[in-house]
């Protein structure tokens, strides 16, 4: 209502990363919470000494402190964001957008796959967006939402728009545990929280001590990999409805939701399994979803099988890049907007997704999604993150190699993992070598697959070093 551009920034940004960022959005402003007030102050040196001039600074002190403590140095900080707030008036005008197309907000892309992008929200599909979320996610009047996904991932999927639209209660959090999921359950009476999918994993393998009875079900929205049955299962039975959705950045979040439907209660087994691990429909605002041949840009068969990359048109979508004009229209290319993912369409509609264009494995002939073998080897008790990329092989072209952070207090080794994927997957599937140790993630938490598949390569091959 200022007339202003939002840009939630990531948390965990470094000082150089974060100046460069401040840099390309032009920042008048920048409020920082006070435990994140050294990596600000020294991302504003740094455009100092490029002459670029810095934002002003609004220090978010600590509750019941003032920002006198805080030591600007010679950088303008003198602004408190209570302060702030106590000077603005009742009377003021708001200024609204001139068009409904104008941006409301710039948000990064987590540069998983390359450098990090800036993505344009318009009001317009900020606006159309919030009221899908509140229509996929069975929301009512005033909700109670727990924020275990990060605000700045795509203004928190735009949920802080759907919340204020509801009236709803947001549940603010600087970390999160099972613990600190179940208590702000059972005190606040929580109905909803999102997340990566690893968050399932957190409250399936919590202490019993720590898994407190639901007062009713909760509502769980996860968007990335599936997770594999026994986690599913598992936090069903504690009394949580999850949905799966899939989408990114310029998609201001999850696009495609499988919505759950009672009647799958009574289907079997085998066959509820195969349909939780489709990907739904896409949302009632969104004008078209399909798998396409991006040379050809037809459809490719509704048969479950022939595989295509995920394609959006739609009003819920990014204006562009900022300040990246030919990037913007080659992600538009042919009037779609081409997600980079791979998936294919069951005849009911369904989208699977396989993995990222980048990320398949070819072996022998055979597609193997690492999307699918990664989420069995999170399944496994003793293992907290894994990343699979494919290995140089004579004879097969590729094969799977899985990096592997086994949970702190545990150990495994290379023949438990592979045979435990033995019982779950077909044998083209299971990985042909296991790596113990770190995984390398960026600033958004993602794990940096490139990174690993050039080790792979390396150690493959010195000669591609």
């Amino acid at each position: 209502m200022a007339g202003a551009v939002l840009s939630a920034l990531n948390t965990r940004l470094d000082a150089s990363t974060l100046a460069l960022t401040l840099e390309q959005l032009n920042a008048k402003l920048i409020f920082v919470d006070y435990q994140f007030n050294d990596v600000a102050l020294k991302a504003l040196d740094l455009l100092s000494l490029k002459s670029v001039k810095p934002p002003h600074l609004v220090g978010i002190p600590e509750c019941d402190k003032s920002t006198s403590s805080m030591d600007c140095k010679n950088i303008s900080c003198d602004l408190d964001y209570n302060g702030l707030l106590e000077m603005g008036r009742d009377d003021f005008t708001i200024i609204r957008p001139n068009k409904e197309c104008d941006p409301i907000s710039v948000n990064y892309t987590s540069g998983s796959t390359g450098k990090p992008k800036g993505v344009i929200y318009s009001h317009r599909a900020a606006y159309l967006n919030s009221l899908a979320e509140i229509f996929r996610f069975d929301m009512r009047q005033m909700p109670v939402f727990l924020w275990t996904v990060d605000m700045f991932r795509c203004n928190g999927w735009c949920l802080t728009w759907a919340m204020a639209a509801l009236g709803a209660t947001n549940i603010c959090l600087r970390n999160v545990s099972a613990e600190v999921i179940f208590d702000s359950i059972s005190l606040h009476k929580v109905t909803h929280f999102c997340g990566p999918p690893a968050i399932l994993n957190t409250i399936a393998n919590a202490p019993a001590g720590n898994q407190n009875p639901l007062p009713f079900n909760v509502n769980v929205i996860i968007a990335g990999p599936f997770p594999y049955s026994e986690i599913l299962t598992k936090v069903e039975g504690l009394g949580f409805n999850v949905y799966h959705g899939y989408g990114m950045t310029e998609a201001l979040g999850p696009a495609i939701v499988r919505p759950w439907k009672p009647e799958l209660d009574s289907t079997f087994e085998n066959e509820q399994e195969k349909i939780r691990n489709r990907e739904g429909l896409h949302n009632l605002l969104i004008e078209g979803v399909d798998v396409k041949d991006p040379n050809t840009m037809k459809s490719v068969p509704r048969d479950g099988k022939t595989i295509g990359e995920v394609m959006f048109r739609s009003n819920i979508l990014m204006s562009g890049y900022l300040k990246n004009s030919e990037v913007t229209q080659e992600a538009f290319r042919g009037g779609w907007y081409h997600t980079g993912d791979l998936g294919v369409r069951h005849q009911n509609g369904y989208i699977q997704m396989k993995d990222r264009g980048k990320d398949i494995i070819i072996s022998g002939g055979e597609a193997i999604s690492t999307l699918e073998v990664e989420a069995v080897l999170l399944s496994h008790p003793k293992v907290s993150e894994a990343a699979v990329v494919g290995q140089p092989d004579a004879i097969l072209n590729e094969v799977p190699c899985a990096f592997v952070k086994v949970k702190e207090g545990f150990g495994a080794s290379a023949e438990e993992i592979t045979n435990f994927c033995g019982n779950r997957l077909p044998d083209h599937m299971i990985p042909k070598s296991i790596v113990f140790g770190d995984l390398p993630v960026n600033f958004s938490g993602k794990v940096q697959k490139f990174a690993i598949r050039e080790k792979v390569i390396c150690s493959t091959s010195l000669s591609n070093c």
